[in-house]
Protein backbone atom coordinates (compact mmCIF):
# COMPACT_ATOMS: atom_id res chain seq x y z
CA UNK A 1 0.00 0.00 0.00
CA UNK A 2 1.42 3.58 -0.41
CA UNK A 3 2.19 5.27 2.61
CA UNK A 4 -0.25 8.39 2.07
CA UNK A 5 -2.88 6.17 1.96
CA UNK A 6 -1.93 5.24 5.93
CA UNK A 7 -3.21 8.29 7.31
CA UNK A 8 -6.88 7.39 7.19
CA UNK A 9 -5.98 4.24 9.44
CA UNK A 10 -3.57 6.51 11.42
CA UNK A 11 -5.91 9.09 12.30
CA UNK A 12 -8.29 6.52 13.26
CA UNK A 13 -6.05 5.23 15.90
CA UNK A 14 -6.30 8.27 17.70
CA UNK A 15 -2.86 9.15 18.64
CA UNK A 16 -1.66 12.02 21.04
CA UNK A 17 1.72 13.22 22.28
CA UNK A 18 1.62 15.86 24.76
CA UNK A 19 3.60 18.41 22.56
CA UNK A 20 4.25 18.63 19.05
CA UNK A 21 7.78 19.08 17.71
CA UNK A 22 8.57 20.37 14.37
CA UNK A 23 8.06 18.00 11.51
CA UNK A 24 11.40 16.12 11.27
CA UNK A 25 10.58 14.92 7.01
CA UNK A 26 11.88 17.23 4.62
CA UNK A 27 9.62 15.92 1.99
CA UNK A 28 6.48 17.21 3.93
CA UNK A 29 6.54 20.84 3.23
CA UNK A 30 4.14 23.02 5.98
CA UNK A 31 1.61 23.44 3.65
CA UNK A 32 1.15 19.65 2.78
CA UNK A 33 -2.22 18.49 3.58
CA UNK A 34 -1.06 15.75 6.03
CA UNK A 35 1.48 17.80 7.47
CA UNK A 36 -0.30 17.75 11.20
CA UNK A 37 -0.92 14.74 10.85
CA UNK A 38 2.60 13.63 10.57
CA UNK A 39 3.75 16.37 12.96
CA UNK A 40 1.72 14.35 15.68
CA UNK A 41 2.48 11.09 14.87
CA UNK A 42 6.03 11.93 14.73
CA UNK A 43 5.84 13.49 17.78
CA UNK A 44 3.89 10.33 19.38
CA UNK A 45 6.72 7.98 18.22
CA UNK A 46 4.74 6.18 16.13
CA UNK A 47 6.34 7.22 12.40
CA UNK A 48 10.28 8.23 11.98
CA UNK A 49 10.80 7.51 8.26
CA UNK A 50 13.48 6.61 6.37
CA UNK A 51 17.36 6.87 6.82
CA UNK A 52 18.34 9.70 4.91
CA UNK A 53 15.50 11.97 6.22
CA UNK A 54 12.34 11.62 4.30
CA UNK A 55 8.71 10.15 4.67
CA UNK A 56 8.52 8.57 1.37
CA UNK A 57 4.68 9.09 1.04
CA UNK A 58 4.28 7.75 -2.42
CA UNK A 59 6.70 4.56 -1.48
CA UNK A 60 4.64 1.44 -1.45
CA UNK A 61 4.59 0.04 2.41
CA UNK A 62 4.51 -3.59 3.35
CA UNK A 63 2.21 -5.50 5.60
CA UNK A 64 5.17 -5.62 8.15
CA UNK A 65 5.46 -1.98 7.88
CA UNK A 66 2.13 -1.34 8.59
CA UNK A 67 2.51 -3.87 11.47
CA UNK A 68 4.72 -1.68 13.40
CA UNK A 69 3.25 1.06 12.95
CA UNK A 70 0.26 -0.21 14.69
CA UNK A 71 2.14 -1.67 17.47
CA UNK A 72 3.81 1.59 18.46
CA UNK A 73 0.58 3.35 18.14
CA UNK A 74 -0.96 0.68 20.98
CA UNK A 75 2.16 1.18 22.50
CA UNK A 76 1.43 4.89 23.10
CA UNK A 77 -1.91 3.48 24.57
CA UNK A 78 -4.17 3.76 21.05
CA UNK A 79 -7.38 2.08 20.30
CA UNK A 80 -6.41 0.17 17.29
CA UNK A 81 -8.26 -3.41 17.66
CA UNK A 82 -9.26 -2.88 14.54
CA UNK A 83 -5.95 -2.55 12.57
CA UNK A 84 -4.30 -5.01 15.06
CA UNK A 85 -6.57 -7.83 14.02
CA UNK A 86 -6.41 -7.37 10.26
CA UNK A 87 -2.58 -7.39 10.92
CA UNK A 88 -2.70 -10.09 13.86
CA UNK A 89 0.08 -12.09 12.03
CA UNK A 90 2.21 -9.77 11.33
CA UNK A 91 2.13 -8.28 14.96
CA UNK A 92 2.47 -11.90 16.77
CA UNK A 93 5.91 -11.83 14.48
CA UNK A 94 7.06 -8.59 16.63
CA UNK A 95 6.23 -10.20 19.55
CA UNK A 96 3.43 -7.56 20.33
CA UNK A 97 0.57 -8.98 22.46
CA UNK A 98 -2.46 -7.62 21.39
CA UNK A 99 -3.80 -7.30 25.25
CA UNK A 100 -7.36 -5.82 24.04
CA UNK A 101 -7.99 -8.34 21.39
CA UNK A 102 -7.00 -11.32 23.90
CA UNK A 103 -9.88 -9.63 26.76
CA UNK A 104 -12.50 -10.22 24.55
CA UNK A 105 -11.16 -13.42 22.87
CA UNK A 106 -10.77 -14.71 26.96
CA UNK A 107 -14.53 -13.32 27.30
CA UNK A 108 -15.70 -16.92 26.23
CA UNK A 109 -13.62 -20.27 26.56
CA UNK A 110 -14.62 -23.29 24.92
CA UNK A 111 -12.97 -26.60 26.26
CA UNK A 112 -13.78 -30.19 25.41
CA UNK A 113 -13.60 -33.69 26.47
CA UNK A 114 -14.11 -37.03 24.38
CA UNK A 115 -14.27 -40.44 26.76
CA UNK A 116 -14.45 -43.75 24.67
CA UNK A 117 -15.05 -46.78 27.09
CA UNK A 118 -15.72 -50.57 26.87
CA UNK A 119 -16.98 -52.55 30.00
CA UNK A 120 -16.83 -56.20 30.29
CA UNK A 121 -18.98 -57.50 33.76
CA UNK A 122 -18.63 -60.54 34.78
CA UNK A 123 -19.38 -63.41 37.81
CA UNK A 124 -22.72 -63.63 38.76
CA UNK A 125 -23.92 -60.59 36.39
CA UNK A 126 -23.15 -61.08 32.82
CA UNK A 127 -23.01 -57.99 30.43
CA UNK A 128 -20.45 -55.79 28.26
CA UNK A 129 -21.16 -52.26 26.49
CA UNK A 130 -19.21 -49.56 24.75
CA UNK A 131 -19.86 -45.94 24.89
CA UNK A 132 -19.01 -42.67 23.61
CA UNK A 133 -19.03 -39.71 25.36
CA UNK A 134 -18.63 -36.12 24.63
CA UNK A 135 -18.63 -32.88 26.54
CA UNK A 136 -18.32 -28.87 25.52
CA UNK A 137 -17.76 -26.99 28.14
CA UNK A 138 -18.08 -22.94 27.83
CA UNK A 139 -17.52 -20.03 30.12
CA UNK A 140 -18.45 -16.81 29.43
CA UNK A 141 -17.08 -13.36 31.55
CA UNK A 142 -20.59 -11.69 33.06
CA UNK A 143 -17.95 -8.88 34.74
CA UNK A 144 -14.97 -9.14 36.70
CA UNK A 145 -16.29 -10.74 39.65
CA UNK A 146 -18.30 -13.75 38.05
CA UNK A 147 -18.54 -15.55 35.40
CA UNK A 148 -21.08 -18.52 33.71
CA UNK A 149 -20.48 -21.52 33.31
CA UNK A 150 -22.12 -24.31 31.14
CA UNK A 151 -21.84 -27.74 30.14
CA UNK A 152 -23.25 -30.13 27.12
CA UNK A 153 -22.82 -33.98 27.19
CA UNK A 154 -23.61 -36.59 24.43
CA UNK A 155 -23.58 -40.30 24.61
CA UNK A 156 -23.95 -42.70 22.13
CA UNK A 157 -24.41 -46.76 23.31
CA UNK A 158 -23.39 -48.91 20.82
CA UNK A 159 -24.53 -52.41 22.63
CA UNK A 160 -27.61 -51.54 19.18
CA UNK A 161 -27.64 -50.44 15.87
CA UNK A 162 -29.67 -47.06 16.51
CA UNK A 163 -26.47 -45.56 18.47
CA UNK A 164 -29.14 -44.92 21.91
CA UNK A 165 -27.94 -41.13 21.79
CA UNK A 166 -28.61 -38.99 24.45
CA UNK A 167 -28.23 -35.61 24.65
CA UNK A 168 -28.40 -33.16 27.83
CA UNK A 169 -27.70 -29.82 29.18
CA UNK A 170 -25.81 -31.20 32.38
CA UNK A 171 -24.26 -27.59 34.18
CA UNK A 172 -25.27 -24.31 34.34
CA UNK A 173 -23.97 -22.16 36.80
CA UNK A 174 -22.88 -18.88 38.15
CA UNK A 175 -19.46 -18.66 39.97
CA UNK A 176 -17.97 -15.52 41.52
CA UNK A 177 -17.01 -14.44 44.98
CA UNK A 178 -18.83 -12.16 47.18
CA UNK A 179 -16.11 -10.72 50.02
CA UNK A 180 -13.80 -13.13 50.71
CA UNK A 181 -16.46 -16.24 50.09
CA UNK A 182 -16.61 -18.18 46.60
CA UNK A 183 -19.65 -19.11 45.19
CA UNK A 184 -21.31 -21.58 42.56
CA UNK A 185 -24.73 -21.07 41.89
CA UNK A 186 -26.95 -23.43 40.26
CA UNK A 187 -27.04 -26.72 38.35
CA UNK A 188 -23.07 -27.48 39.75
CA UNK A 189 -21.23 -30.59 39.49
CA UNK A 190 -20.79 -32.02 43.30
CA UNK A 191 -18.57 -34.70 44.26
CA UNK A 192 -18.73 -35.03 48.22
CA UNK A 193 -15.57 -34.76 51.03
CA UNK A 194 -14.62 -38.09 50.46
CA UNK A 195 -14.15 -38.33 46.98
CA UNK A 196 -17.71 -39.48 45.88
CA UNK A 197 -18.62 -42.01 47.56
CA UNK A 198 -21.62 -41.12 49.11
CA UNK A 199 -22.72 -38.70 46.53
CA UNK A 200 -20.97 -37.75 42.75
CA UNK A 201 -23.23 -36.18 40.63
CA UNK A 202 -25.61 -33.11 39.77
CA UNK A 203 -26.87 -30.74 42.12
CA UNK A 204 -28.93 -27.73 41.80
CA UNK A 205 -28.23 -25.25 44.36
CA UNK A 206 -25.57 -23.13 45.59
CA UNK A 207 -22.49 -23.79 47.19
CA UNK A 208 -20.30 -21.60 49.30
CA UNK A 209 -16.72 -22.25 50.10
CA UNK A 210 -14.78 -20.07 52.40
CA UNK A 211 -10.94 -20.63 53.78
CA UNK A 212 -7.44 -21.76 53.18
CA UNK A 213 -5.64 -23.52 55.36
CA UNK A 214 -8.57 -24.82 57.02
CA UNK A 215 -11.77 -24.81 54.07
CA UNK A 216 -15.16 -24.88 54.81
CA UNK A 217 -17.91 -26.05 52.15
CA UNK A 218 -21.65 -25.37 52.58
CA UNK A 219 -24.35 -26.52 50.31
CA UNK A 220 -28.07 -26.26 50.02
CA UNK A 221 -30.20 -26.94 47.42
CA UNK A 222 -31.80 -30.32 45.76
CA UNK A 223 -30.33 -33.14 44.56
CA UNK A 224 -30.89 -33.95 40.79
CA UNK A 225 -32.51 -36.77 39.37
CA UNK A 226 -29.85 -39.42 39.10
CA UNK A 227 -28.21 -42.80 39.10
CA UNK A 228 -29.32 -43.18 43.03
CA UNK A 229 -28.90 -46.23 44.48
CA UNK A 230 -31.59 -46.15 46.48
CA UNK A 231 -34.28 -46.05 43.56
CA UNK A 232 -34.56 -41.98 44.21
CA UNK A 233 -36.47 -40.54 40.91
CA UNK A 234 -36.66 -36.92 41.44
CA UNK A 235 -34.49 -34.78 43.48
CA UNK A 236 -34.97 -34.27 47.36
CA UNK A 237 -33.86 -31.30 49.63
CA UNK A 238 -30.01 -31.59 50.47
CA UNK A 239 -28.02 -29.48 52.68
CA UNK A 240 -24.05 -30.33 53.87
CA UNK A 241 -21.36 -28.83 55.22
CA UNK A 242 -17.97 -29.78 55.09
CA UNK A 243 -14.31 -28.70 56.15
CA UNK A 244 -10.96 -29.73 54.86
CA UNK A 245 -7.74 -28.76 57.07
CA UNK A 246 -4.00 -28.49 55.35
CA UNK A 247 -1.70 -30.42 57.50
CA UNK A 248 1.30 -29.27 55.54
CA UNK A 249 2.72 -31.23 53.19
CA UNK A 250 1.60 -34.43 55.53
CA UNK A 251 -1.89 -34.31 53.54
CA UNK A 252 -5.14 -33.34 54.95
CA UNK A 253 -8.05 -33.74 57.34
CA UNK A 254 -11.11 -33.58 56.70
CA UNK A 255 -14.67 -34.76 57.70
CA UNK A 256 -19.05 -33.53 56.88
CA UNK A 257 -22.06 -33.73 57.15
CA UNK A 258 -24.81 -34.20 54.17
CA UNK A 259 -28.42 -34.57 55.07
CA UNK A 260 -30.79 -36.15 52.07
CA UNK A 261 -34.70 -36.24 52.21
CA UNK A 262 -37.68 -38.29 51.04
CA UNK A 263 -35.14 -41.58 50.10
CA UNK A 264 -36.48 -45.26 49.16
CA UNK A 265 -34.33 -47.66 50.43
CA UNK A 266 -36.89 -50.86 49.81
CA UNK A 267 -39.71 -50.62 48.67
CA UNK A 268 -41.52 -50.83 51.89
CA UNK A 269 -38.95 -48.40 53.50
CA UNK A 270 -39.10 -44.82 52.24
CA UNK A 271 -36.92 -42.60 55.45
CA UNK A 272 -37.94 -39.05 55.87
CA UNK A 273 -33.98 -37.92 55.78
CA UNK A 274 -30.88 -39.54 55.89
CA UNK A 275 -28.31 -37.77 58.12
CA UNK A 276 -24.54 -39.17 56.87
CA UNK A 277 -21.87 -38.04 59.24
CA UNK A 278 -17.99 -38.85 57.76
CA UNK A 279 -14.82 -38.41 58.75
CA UNK A 280 -11.17 -39.24 56.54
CA UNK A 281 -7.45 -38.43 56.46
CA UNK A 282 -5.32 -37.80 53.03
CA UNK A 283 -1.58 -38.62 54.08
CA UNK A 284 1.50 -38.62 52.23
CA UNK A 285 3.55 -41.67 54.10
CA UNK A 286 6.42 -41.08 51.21
CA UNK A 287 7.28 -39.60 48.25
CA UNK A 288 4.45 -39.66 45.31
CA UNK A 289 2.47 -42.22 47.46
CA UNK A 290 -0.76 -40.91 49.30
CA UNK A 291 -2.83 -43.35 51.48
CA UNK A 292 -6.30 -42.52 52.12
CA UNK A 293 -9.07 -43.53 54.51
CA UNK A 294 -12.89 -42.20 55.04
CA UNK A 295 -15.60 -43.65 57.48
CA UNK A 296 -18.96 -42.66 56.98
CA UNK A 297 -22.03 -43.42 59.14
CA UNK A 298 -25.70 -42.90 58.48
CA UNK A 299 -28.65 -42.66 60.65
CA UNK A 300 -30.69 -44.75 58.97
CA UNK A 301 -31.48 -48.63 59.83
CA UNK A 302 -32.35 -50.52 56.75
CA UNK A 303 -34.11 -53.93 57.25
CA UNK A 304 -35.31 -56.85 54.83
CA UNK A 305 -36.76 -59.79 55.69
CA UNK A 306 -36.29 -59.11 59.51
CA UNK A 307 -32.13 -58.65 58.93
CA UNK A 308 -30.28 -55.22 60.01
CA UNK A 309 -28.19 -53.97 57.25
CA UNK A 310 -24.95 -52.14 58.11
CA UNK A 311 -25.58 -48.32 58.43
CA UNK A 312 -22.18 -47.03 57.95
CA UNK A 313 -18.98 -47.82 56.16
CA UNK A 314 -15.44 -47.10 55.33
CA UNK A 315 -13.14 -46.76 52.09
CA UNK A 316 -9.23 -47.17 51.99
CA UNK A 317 -7.17 -46.07 49.28
CA UNK A 318 -3.63 -46.24 48.00
CA UNK A 319 -2.29 -43.57 45.23
CA UNK A 320 0.69 -43.92 43.59
CA UNK A 321 1.91 -40.98 41.15
CA UNK A 322 -0.62 -39.79 38.70
CA UNK A 323 -1.60 -39.49 35.13
CA UNK A 324 -1.15 -35.65 33.86
CA UNK A 325 -2.82 -35.14 30.61
CA UNK A 326 -0.36 -32.30 30.01
CA UNK A 327 2.79 -34.32 30.77
CA UNK A 328 2.78 -37.44 27.80
CA UNK A 329 4.31 -40.57 29.38
CA UNK A 330 3.06 -39.55 32.95
CA UNK A 331 1.12 -42.69 35.00
CA UNK A 332 -0.48 -43.47 38.40
CA UNK A 333 -1.24 -46.35 39.97
CA UNK A 334 -4.54 -46.51 42.69
CA UNK A 335 -6.26 -49.27 44.62
CA UNK A 336 -9.24 -48.98 46.98
CA UNK A 337 -10.80 -51.21 49.36
CA UNK A 338 -14.91 -50.64 49.96
CA UNK A 339 -17.39 -51.69 52.64
CA UNK A 340 -20.28 -49.48 52.14
CA UNK A 341 -23.44 -50.10 54.24
CA UNK A 342 -27.04 -49.04 51.69
CA UNK A 343 -27.59 -46.01 54.04
CA UNK A 344 -24.09 -44.08 53.21
CA UNK A 345 -24.58 -44.20 49.51
CA UNK A 346 -26.59 -41.92 47.68
CA UNK A 347 -25.01 -41.49 44.35
CA UNK A 348 -21.81 -43.45 43.97
CA UNK A 349 -20.71 -42.65 39.85
CA UNK A 350 -17.64 -45.29 40.05
CA UNK A 351 -17.18 -47.44 37.25
CA UNK A 352 -17.39 -50.71 38.43
CA UNK A 353 -21.33 -52.63 38.72
CA UNK A 354 -21.96 -52.15 42.22
CA UNK A 355 -25.77 -52.59 42.19
CA UNK A 356 -28.10 -55.15 40.74
CA UNK A 357 -31.77 -55.10 41.24
CA UNK A 358 -33.80 -58.03 41.74
CA UNK A 359 -36.47 -58.12 39.73
CA UNK A 360 -38.58 -60.53 41.57
CA UNK A 361 -38.43 -58.78 44.75
CA UNK A 362 -38.55 -55.47 42.90
CA UNK A 363 -35.32 -54.14 45.13
CA UNK A 364 -31.66 -53.03 44.34
CA UNK A 365 -28.97 -54.80 46.51
CA UNK A 366 -28.07 -53.38 50.24
CA UNK A 367 -24.35 -52.01 50.05
CA UNK A 368 -21.69 -53.77 48.46
CA UNK A 369 -17.61 -54.31 49.50
CA UNK A 370 -14.33 -55.46 47.68
CA UNK A 371 -11.62 -53.71 46.01
CA UNK A 372 -10.46 -52.16 42.67
CA UNK A 373 -7.62 -51.70 40.82
CA UNK A 374 -6.85 -48.92 37.97
CA UNK A 375 -3.98 -48.09 36.23
CA UNK A 376 -3.93 -44.76 33.77
CA UNK A 377 -1.37 -43.29 31.61
CA UNK A 378 -0.85 -40.28 29.28
CA UNK A 379 -0.03 -41.81 25.71
CA UNK A 380 0.38 -38.19 24.32
CA UNK A 381 -0.68 -34.52 25.57
CA UNK A 382 -4.17 -34.38 26.44
CA UNK A 383 -4.74 -38.54 25.59
CA UNK A 384 -5.21 -40.34 28.67
CA UNK A 385 -6.00 -44.64 28.47
CA UNK A 386 -6.61 -46.13 31.48
CA UNK A 387 -7.25 -49.56 33.10
CA UNK A 388 -9.83 -50.16 35.96
CA UNK A 389 -10.82 -53.60 37.48
CA UNK A 390 -13.75 -53.93 40.17
CA UNK A 391 -14.23 -57.04 42.31
CA UNK A 392 -17.21 -55.92 43.91
CA UNK A 393 -20.10 -58.66 46.53
CA UNK A 394 -23.47 -57.48 47.51
CA UNK A 395 -24.15 -57.48 51.04
CA UNK A 396 -27.43 -58.71 51.50
CA UNK A 397 -29.26 -62.04 51.20
CA UNK A 398 -28.05 -62.41 47.39
CA UNK A 399 -24.50 -62.03 47.99
CA UNK A 400 -24.24 -61.21 44.26
CA UNK A 401 -21.00 -61.06 42.61
CA UNK A 402 -20.11 -58.31 40.32
CA UNK A 403 -17.00 -57.94 38.88
CA UNK A 404 -16.03 -55.13 36.11
CA UNK A 405 -13.30 -54.66 33.62
CA UNK A 406 -13.32 -50.81 32.42
CA UNK A 407 -11.39 -49.68 29.76
CA UNK A 408 -11.15 -46.22 28.52
CA UNK A 409 -9.38 -43.52 26.38
CA UNK A 410 -10.21 -39.72 27.57
CA UNK A 411 -8.77 -36.85 25.24
CA UNK A 412 -9.04 -33.03 26.47
CA UNK A 413 -8.85 -30.18 24.26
Amino acid sequence: MKRSLIFAMALALGVTASAYAANPFGDVPAGHWAYDSIEKLAAAGVIDGYGDGTFGGDKLMTRYEMAQLVARAMANGANADKLAAEFADELDALGVRVANLEKKADAVKIAGEIRAHYANIGGDVHDSWSKLRTRIWFKGQVNDDWTYVGMVQNEQDFRNDTGDEELKFQRAYLEGRLGGVEVQAGRIDTTDITGGNIYDTRFDGVKLTYGKEIKLIGRAGKATDANFEHGLDHGGDTYSVEAVAKLGKAGDLHGGWWKFKDLVFTENDIQPSDNIWTVGLDLNVAEELELTADYIKSNVHVYDGGKKYDDDGYVIGLNYKGASAAKPGSWGLHAKYYHLGAPVIIAHTMNGMHEVVDETADEATIGFKGYSLMGYCTVAKNMVAGVEWYDLKSMDALGVKMKTLWTQLVLTF
